[in-house]
C-alpha cells in the first residue's frame, strides 16, 4: 500500500508530466502554470500546518516535494518557501502569508530594520536598504527578510515583506531563474527580532532547502547519464561497455551516494528539531563539491548533445553550478563547519565529526 508521501511524489509528477520542461527566457521569468496547479492541489503549503494556513504533513513530504520539482527542473519558488522562508517565519511566530501566493526569502546583509513609531503596535518594522542576490525576485508576492538589527542590538530581524510595487532588478542566475534585487526603501513589515543562533537556524535551512534541491538534480543527472551510456552506441557495443566509461559512472554515483547521505542525515536533524548549522553546512559543502565531478562527467559521458537546448540535460546541470553559489558557498559554509567543530573542543571533536559528516 503506498504511503501518504508516496501519494504526495506521485501527484507531484503527475502534476510536472503536463508541463514541458520550461525554458527561462527574458520574457518568462518562472513557471506560473506549473505553480497555479501545485497551489490547486494543496502542493505548495506541505509540511506547514494546517493551522497557520498550510496543507498539513511533515517535514519529509515537504523535502519529497521540493527533490520532486528539483528533480524535474520546476521552474516554481517551492524550495524557498517550504523549507526556508515558511518555517522561518512560523518558528519567529510570524503569520504566514497564503501559501497560493509566491513566498521567498532574502538573507539581506545589507537590509537594516529599525521599530516603527507609525501607532500599528509592536511587531512592526522599517526595511531601508537593498537585498541583492533574491531568489524569485520579482516573481515572490512575499519576501521574508533576514535584516540587521538596529544599532547596538545583537541578533537579526526576520521580516515579512509585501513585494508588489517594490522596486526589483532583473539579474537571473545561469539557469535564467529570477535573482534579482530589492530596494526595501522604508517598506513597512511586520517582523520580529532573533538571537544571532536563531539568525543562523534561518541561514542553515535557506543553504540546506538547496542541498536537497542539489541532491535531488545529482541524483537525476546520474540516473539520466547511466540510461544513456546503456543505449548509446559506439564502435559497435554500448557506450556503458567501455571500461573508462564505467568509471566515470562509478565516480558519478559515489558523488552522489555521499551527498544524499549527508543531506538526510541533515533533513532528520531538522526534524528532530536540534540545532541544524553544522548538518547543513556539511551537507551544503558535500552538494556543492559533488556538483563540480557529477555535472563534469554527465556532459563528457553524452557529449556535445547534452548541451543543446532541446535536450533535458542543461536544463538540472546549470542549476546546478548556479545553485551551488546560493544560499552561501562552500567557502562561506566550510569556515562555518570549521569553527563548529572545533568550537566542541579535543573531547567533543570526534563526536561532532560523526554527527555531521
Amino acid at each position: 500500500m503506498a504511503s501518504e508521501q508516496d501519494l504526495v511524489v506521485g501527484t507531484v509528477r503527475d502534476i510536472l508530466a503536463g508541463h514541458e520542461p520550461f525554458v527561462l527566457t527574458a520574457d518568462t521569468a518562472w513557471d506560473a502554470g506549473l505553480w497555479a496547479d501545485l497551489a490547486g492541489a494543496g502542493l505548495t503549503g506541505v509540511g506547514l500546518p494546517e493551522e497557520a494556513g498550510g496543507s498539513g504533513g511533515e517535514l519529509a513530504d515537504a523535502v519529497a516535494v521540493v527533490r520532486t520539482l528539483a528533480a524535474g527542473a520546476g521552474a516554481v519558488p517551492v524550495a524557498e518557501q517550504l523549507l526556508a522562508a515558511g518555517p522561518a517565519l512560523l518558528a519567529a511566530d510570524l503569520d504566514l502569508p497564503d501559501p497560493t501566493a509566491p513566498l521567498t526569502l532574502a538573507v539581506a546583509g545589507a537590509v537594516t530594520a529599525e521599530p516603527s513609531d507609525d501607532g500599528d503596535g509592536p511587531g512592526r518594522w522599517t526595511l531601508t536598504g537593498t537585498a541583492t542576490d533574491v531568489a524569485w525576485a520579482g516573481v515572490a508576492r512575499h519576501v521574508a527578510v533576514l535584516a540587521g538589527a538596529p544599532a547596538g542590538i545583537e541578533g537579526a530581524v526576520l521580516a515579512l515583506v509585501d513585494a508588489e510595487g517594490l522596486a526589483t532588478s532583473d539579474a537571473r542566475n545561469l539557469a535564467g531563474e529570477p535573482r534579482g534585487s530589492l530596494v526595501l526603501g522604508g517598506a513597512p513589515a511586520s517582523g520580529a527580532l532573533l538571537t544571532p543562533a536563531g539568525a543562523g537556524q534561518v541561514r542553515a535551512r535557506y543553504a540546506l532547502a538547496r542541498a536537497v534541491q542539489m541532491a535531488a538534480a545529482l541524483e537525476q543527472v546520474l540516473a539520466w547519464t547511466v540510461q544513456y551510456a546503456g543505449e548509446r552506441h559506439q564502435f559497435g557495443r554500448p557506450l556503458g561497455r567501455f571500461q573508462a566509461v564505467q568509471v566515470q559512472l562509478a565516480q558519478m554515483a559515489g558523488e552522489v551516494t555521499a551527498v544524499t547521505a549527508l543531506v538526510d542525515a541533515a533533513v532528520q536533524t531538522l526534524a528532530r528539531d536540534e540545532d541544524v548549522v553544522l548538518a547543513a553546512a556539511a551537507a551544503k559543502v558535500r552538494a556543492g563539491a559533488a556538483v563540480e565531478v557529477v555535472a563534469r562527467l554527465a556532459h563528457q559521458v553524452h557529449g556535445a548533445i547534452g548541451f543543446t537546448q532541446e535536450h533535458r540535460l542543461h536544463h538540472l546541470t546549470r542549476r546546478l553550478w548556479s545553485w551551488r553559489e546560493e544560499a552561501g558557498s562552500e567557502l562561506t559554509w566550510s569556515r562555518v563547519l570549521g569553527v563548529g567543530l572545533l568550537a566542541q573542543g579535543g573531547d567533543g571533536l570526534w563526536p561532532a565529526l560523526t554527527r555531521v559528516v
